[in-house]
Order: C-alpha cells, then sequence, then structure tokens
C-alpha cells in the first residue's frame, strides 16, 4: 500500500452546490471537499479495482472509524480505495452527490496513473454515507465529452455498490434527520420521492452487497429490505445479509459480538465472485 495519503482537492475552483441562508459561519459551509487515496503499489498485476468510501454520519458530519479503516480493510483484499470527505450540512443537494461523482471521474481520468482498471470502479457508504453512495450508483452519468476540465469529462458510473446499514428509504422506515440536513425543512416532494431510492432503481443499476442488522435502532432494517426488493425487481443481482445483532455504526464489526462481525468476509468473498479479486 501507498504511504502518500496526500488529500486531493476534488474541485479547482469554488465546488457547485447551494448551502443553506444564514449559515456561512458554520466550519462545515467552509470545508474544501477532498478525497484521500489508499492506492496499492503499480506492479504486473493488471490494473485493479477502486472503490470510493463514502463514510457515515446523517449528512452533518463524516465518522472517522468509516473512512480510513476501511480503504485499509480493502487494501487488504487487492482493491484500491479513495476516500470521499463530501460535503454535509449546511450543503445541500445536490452538494454532496457532485463530490462523489467527482471522486469517480477523477479515478477514472487517474486510471493509468493509478494503475486502476477504469470499469471497476465501484463505492462503499455507511449509513447515509450508503444513501449518498446509492444516489451515485443510481444517478450517474458518462461525463462532458466537451468539458476543458479533462476530469469533467470522464464517466460517473458505478460498476459495484457497497450498502453498509444504508439510510434508503424517506418512507415510513426512513432516517428523517438524514433527509432534514440533505433536503432542508421543506423539500420539494418529487425531489424526496426521487432520493427515496427504492423507488429510482432500474435495470441501470450496479450489482450490489448489501448488509443491515434486524435491530438497528436508528436506521430500520426495512430501508435494506426495500432496496433489495426493488434491485430483485429490476433484475439487478445482489447479495443481501441480514444480521441479527449489532448496534448502528458499527464500521469494519471487527470486535462486535455475534454474527455481524462476519460481514467483511462474506463482502470479500462477494468481490471475488463478481471478478474483482
Amino acid at each position: 500500500m501507498s504511504t502518500d495519503h496526500t488529500p486531493i482537492p476534488l474541485w479547482p475552483e469554488t465546488p457547485p452546490g447551494p448551502c443553506r441562508a444564514g449559515h456561512n459561519e458554520d466550519p462545515r459551509a467552509q470545508e474544501t471537499p477532498i478525497a484521500v487515496p489508499f492506492l496499492l503499489p503499480a506492479d504486473d498485476a493488471a490494473p485493479r479495482p477502486l472503490v470510493v468510501v463514502c463514510p457515515g454520519g446523517g449528512y452533518s458530519h463524516r465518522a472517522a472509524h468509516e473512512a480510513d479503516p476501511v480503504a485499509v480493510w480493502l487494501n487488504g483484499l487487492g482493491v484500491h480505495a479513495l476516500v470521499c470527505h463530501y460535503r454535509v450540512f449546511p450543503w445541500l443537494y445536490p452538494a454532496a452527490l457532485h463530490d462523489v461523482q467527482r471522486a469517480l471521474r477523477l479515478a477514472r481520468e487517474r486510471a493509468e496513473a493509478w494503475h486502476v482498471d477504469p470499469t471497476r470502479i465501484g463505492v462503499l457508504g455507511f449509513s447515509a454515507g450508503g444513501h449518498l453512495a446509492g444516489c451515485a450508483a443510481t444517478f450517474g452519468d458518462d461525463g462532458d465529452p466537451g468539458a476543458v476540465d479533462p476530469v469533467a469529462r470522464q464517466s460517473s458510473r458505478v460498476n459495484a455498490l457497497i450498502s453498509c446499514y444504508a439510510v434508503v428509504s424517506n418512507g415510513p422506515f426512513g432516517h428523517a434527520g438524514s433527509f432534514q440536513n440533505l433536503l432542508g425543512e421543506e423539500p420539494d416532494p418529487e425531489l424526496l420521492r426521487r432520493l427515496s431510492l427504492e423507488r429510482s432503481v432500474t435495470a441501470a443499476n450496479p450489482p450490489a452487497f448489501i448488509w443491515h442488522t434486524a435491530n438497528d435502532p436508528a436506521v430500520p432494517v426495512q430501508n435494506a429490505l426495500l432496496y433489495a426488493s426493488a434491485l430483485a425487481e429490476a433484475g439487478v443481482a445482489c447479495s443481501l445479509h441480514v444480521y441479527p445483532n449489532g448496534r448502528h455504526g458499527l464500521g469494519l464489526a471487527a470486535d462486535a459480538p455475534g454474527s455481524v462481525r462476519d460481514w467483511t468476509g462474506a463482502c470479500a468473498a462477494w468481490l471475488a465472485e463478481i471478478g474483482w479479486r
């Protein structure tokens, strides 16, 4: 693994996206969105896959234990990683989505230099970061071929999704705080519907590994069930794992009691099954 984790600013100038009025003094309004690379050394092996990591935090912060340690774990599986420090409250949608899409484009623009396979670029997210990862998996585009910026010319499409106790729905099982931080007090009803991701899945969504705990007290397990059901209905392959016990925010869950600690092994097996290891 490379020891150079120098943060890369995601935007060459002012990042796009609206910020809540009256919150200019909030330190989070001044944050520069960055990506932190965790790259494996280039060798004689074929170019490797890369996964963009989106830590959770209810769109109000980014949980540290769901960031760098996850990138190190992915490196141990032979996968490059890019931790996306996306914008949170007081930034509004689509600021965070623009950031993770920019990270995906950056990985493709630097694919040769980083020894990355541009056809195997995925996204992994926890909790609200899982919602962001799901948005990236659903609302990707092919880039702007006429852009002066070479990064903007690249695709933001996702080839695989890893969804960890993710916020998905804004229906009766939704996490109201995440959507309020993301969309504000009075969101547009159509946008609210669109961002309830079980309603926006199509056959173009990438294959997904989904895990949750049955007794998650913060984000109900129905979020995972609704999303897996929507993927199945669209004909998209997914691997769904519901573990009986575990608090919200477990991250890698290495020290968690019970079977939930096995999610990393199950995910590693799934990555091998789809040809990413």
